[in-house]
């Protein structure tokens, strides 16, 4: 016999044991039960009471002992119809609150497509996403690297260039000019980056990060913050700025 179906249809496996005990054993008391079914004594009492929940057993007390007998097994098939009905039940109630789940998600996703985060920890934190979200051969492009900026910016610049060559991900820089060439030489002689000057002499308030559906503006002050979008057009618009700055930008390293 497949007893797994027991279990399929909300059976534990305690209960599927007790009931078919009970089937070979007929009108019983819990001594007998306990050894035909390899129940313990403790559990079997247990197990009785939920099978009488579920209409599929009964007893009779005789000389102050109570006696137990399985229901007809046909008594499944009423038991499965009132699990039925009762999902059905559960299901009407549930598609009542379902527009509220939905506009609740919809509401969260709105309030967390801006984030802000502070500091050069937040920065570094902006910049770690991308590892999480981009694949092997994917890309992010930059607008308006500052022409100078702090040692620790450097240094960190750096590891992250190493860790984006071991991950496979590839990005175009756009500096502002005035920055030391040495340091797009370096960004260019790197694997899947590409470094070029801005095609004008603007000194851009802020640099922007663009990758996939993610827009992420640095704001340099004495105050360092980043404002993380999660957007898809939000990024495509600010991808559309940074190409048409891209086509106009030099492609050799100006003195």
């Amino acid at each position: 016999m497949n007893k797994e179906i027991f279990k399929q249809i909300g059976f534990t496996d305690g209960e599927t044991k007790v009931y078919l005990a009970l089937l070979k054993l007929g009108s019983t008391t819990a001594g007998p039960l306990t050894h035909k079914s390899r129940v313990s004594r403790s559990k079997v009492y247990e197990i009785l009471e939920k099978l009488m929940e579920k209409g599929l057993v009964s007893f009779i007390i005789k000389e102050k002992t109570k006696y137990f007998q399985a229901a007809e097994p046909s008594k499944i098939q009423d038991y499965l119809e009132k699990k039925e009905k009762e999902f059905q039940k559960q299901k009407q109630e549930f598609d009542k609150i379902l527009p509220q789940l939905e506009l609740q998600q919809k509401m969260e996703k709105t309030e967390k497509m801006a984030q802000i985060f502070t500091g050069f920890k937040g920065i570094q934190t902006v910049h770690q996403h991308l590892f999480s979200r981009l694949k092997k051969g994917e890309e992010y492009v930059y607008i308006g690297i500052p022409s100078l900026q702090e040692e620790k910016y450097v240094i960190y610049w750096d590891r992250m260039h190493l860790r984006r060559i071991k991950a496979g991900i590839n990005c175009k820089l756009l500096f502002n000019q005035g920055t030391d060439k040495k340091h797009l030489e370096k960004r260019n002689k790197q694997k899947g980056c590409e470094a070029r000057y801005m095609s004008i002499p603007i000194k851009t308030p802020a640099w922007i990060m663009v990758y996939k559906d993610t827009t992420a503006i640095g704001l340099p002050s004495d105050e360092e913050m980043a404002i993380e979008i999660v957007n898809q057009k939000v990024a495509d618009s600010f991808k559309e700025y940074f190409q048409a700055f891209w086509k106009l930008s030099k492609t050799k390293i100006i003195d």
